[in-house]
C-alpha cells in the first residue's frame, strides 16, 4: 500500500491518532512504522467488517508491532 493509498484508506479519529502517537515515542518507533501501524490496523478492521479504523484496531496493532520488535513499553 503507497503512501497515497494510506492517506485515502487509514483515516483515524483524534483519539486513535493521539494513541499511536503516543506508542511511536514511547517505543520509539519511526515514521515508517507508523504507516506500518495504520496499514495493521486497517486490515483488522477490515476483518472485522468494520468500515472505520477504531481505537481497539488501533491499540491491537501496537501491540502486534511491538510483539514484532520484542520491546516492552518503556
Amino acid at each position: 500500500m503507497s503512501s497515497l493509498h494510506i492517506k485515502t484508506h487509514c483515516n483515524i479519529d483524534e483519539a486513535s491518532r493521539s494513541l499511536l502517537e503516543s506508542a511511536i515515542n514511547k517505543l520509539d518507533l519511526s515514521a515508517r512504522a507508523f504507516n506500518l501501524v495504520l496499514k495493521i490496523a486497517r486490515t483488522i478492521a477490515d476483518l472485522e467488517g468494520e468500515p472505520n479504523i477504531l481505537v481497539d484496531h488501533v491499540s491491537e496493532a501496537i501491540q502486534y508491532r511491538n510483539l514484532d520488535q520484542g520491546s516492552q513499553f518503556r
